[in-house]
C-alpha cells in the first residue's frame, strides 16, 4: 500500500455537471481537465474514478448506456496520453431506485466503498490520495476513507459553504500545485 492516486468524480469533475448525462452528445470535458490528468500522471498518480450513477437506479438509462459512455471517456483520454486506471461507479439509490438497483450501498458516496475497493485493488495508499470533487458528498467519502487531500471544485450548485474539504478550489488547474 504505497502507491499514490488522484480520486475523481466524474459528473461536475470530469465533465460538465449536466442531468443524468449518459449519451456522447452530452458529455462536454471540463476546462483544464487534461492538464491536470497528464501532470497527476506525470507525478505518479494513478488515475481513478469514483462515481454515483443515480440515473441507472431511477431507470434515465441503462448500465450499457454509461459503460457506453465511459468506453469513449476512457478513449478520449488514451488519445491524449491519459491513462484512466479505472471507473468504479454505484448504480444504486436508498430511496429512488427501481428494482435491483433500490438499495443502500457503502459505494454510493458519502459511503467510502468505491475508494477502499480501489485501494484494495491497487494498493494504494489514501493517506499519500487526492479526492476532488464538487459535492460535500465526494469530500465525505474521502475523508472517510482516509484520503490525505480532499479538494472541493466550486460549483453553480454547491458553493463549498460549511464543506469539510481540505481545500475549496475555484477550476481544476487549482489542483495541479497539490500533486506532488
Amino acid at each position: 500500500m504505497n502507491r499514490k492516486a488522484l480520486f475523481l468524480d466524474r459528473d461536475g469533475i470530469i465533465n460538465e455537471e449536466k442531468d443524468y448525462v449518459h449519451k456522447i452528445e452530452d458529455f462536454e470535458f471540463m476546462a483544464g481537465i487534461f492538464e491536470v490528468l497528464r501532470h497527476a500522471q506525470a507525478s505518479g498518480y494513478l488515475l481513478i474514478v469514483v462515481t454515483n450513477q443515480a440515473g441507472i437506479a431511477r431507470g434515465y438509462y441503462s448500465e450499457e448506456d454509461f459503460h457506453s459512455l465511459n468506453n469513449w471517456m476512457i478513449g478520449r483520454f488514451q488519445e491524449k496520453g491519459i491513462k484512466i486506471d479505472k471507473v468504479y461507479y454505484c448504480p444504486y439509490h436508498p430511496t429512488h431506485g427501481i428494482g435491483k438497483y433500490l438499495k443502500d450501498s457503502e459505494f454510493r458516496k458519502p459511503g467510502p466503498g468505491m475508494i477502499q475497493q480501489a485501494a484494495k485493488e491497487f494498493g494504494i495508499d489514501p493517506a499519500q490520495s487526492l479526492l476532488v470533487g464538487d459535492k460535500e458528498s465526494d469530500i465525505e467519502a474521502g475523508k472517510t476513507a482516509g484520503i490525505g487531500k480532499n479538494i472541493l471544485l466550486k460549483s453553480s450548485r454547491y458553493d463549498g459553504w460549511g464543506t469539510k474539504a481540505d481545500t475549496v478550489i475555484e477550476n481544476l488547474q487549482e489542483v495541479i500545485p497539490f500533486l506532488k
